[in-house]
């Protein structure tokens, strides 16, 4: 049986992690200190409650739900396929799917309008046949979102996929449970925590996406000016708004991850 006085030595930290590790805490921390200390409190209010501010925070707030929705129905089966299956190409396949993560965003808005736009190679189409236009409009936004976001839900999923038991799988499929109900009874909730953690990344991801929105949805008040955006118009203004604003997108943040957190991303 392990002493108290073992256990105390086993969990202290060696002075070379520890010196890093206290370096990392308080570049992460002053930012967040300074936000505090420095935005003008007695004029928060007034600046919430202007009407564009609130039109933001409305659509950030549906438009990052909405994609992470979306990334979950197109993402979850596109991890399984990479996870389960194999096939010429899929090593290629995986990296261009997943290279939104690390494409500077403004690249990916512009690809989204050479694809999406009314001269695009859909868009055009689009247009031509049925009238719909998706550039600058709220659909675009959450186009954006989804386009930069749900790699990193499709990652994380993969990853899960690959590290739970597959002979439980296995055993339902002689039992003669078919792929479809393997798939729904047994693989989807053995990965649901993963899941969730790639829901949570692929949310604030979308929540605080700014290039490829504003190059593929514009910045329109009340249509498709996000938070961020209206954060960096605000910061060039009115910089007081701006902090109060930055505040705004960090207490929401922070609220849905410790709340998430404390039943999917605690680690164990």
């Amino acid at each position: 049986m392990v002493s108290r006085r073992s256990r105390i030595q086993r969990d202290r930290i060696p002075l070379p992690l520890l010196v890093p590790a206290v370096v990392a805490i308080a570049f992460f921390m002053l930012p967040l200190v300074g936000l505090l200390v420095r935005s003008p409190w007695p004029d928060s209010w007034q600046e919430l409650s202007d009407p564009q501010t609130l039109d933001a925070v409305r659509l950030s707030l549906f438009a990052s739900l909405t994609s992470t929705a979306v990334a979950i129905v197109l993402g979850v089966p596109l991890a399984w396929l990479y996870a389960r299956t194999s096939f010429p190409g899929r090593s290629l396949l995986r990296a261009l799917t997943t290279l939104p993560m690390v494409l500077p965003p403004v690249v990916g808005g512009i690809a989204l309008l050479l694809a999406f736009g009314r001269n695009g190679l859909l868009g055009a189409w689009l247009e031509a046949a049925f009238g719909i236009s998706l550039p600058f409009t709220p659909a675009a936004v959450v186009m954006a979102e989804t386009f930069v976001a749900m790699p990193l839900l499709v990652l994380t999923v993969e990853s899960g996929l690959r590290s739970m038991d597959g002979r439980l799988e296995d055993a339902a499929r002689t039992l003669g449970a078919s792929r479809w109900t393997v798939f729904r009874r047994v693989t989807l909730p053995l990965v649901a925590p993963s899941v969730a953690a790639g829901a949570v990344l692929c949310w604030a991801r979308a929540l605080g996406e700014f290039g490829a929105t504003i190059t593929f949805a514009g910045n329109f008040p009340g249509q498709t000016q996000t938070m961020p955006l209206d954060i960096y118009i605000a910061l060039q203004t009115n910089p007081g708004a701006s902090f109060i604003l930055s505040l705004t997108m960090l207490a929401i943040s922070i609220v849905v991850l410790i709340g998430l957190g404390r039943r999917w991303l605690t680690p164990t």
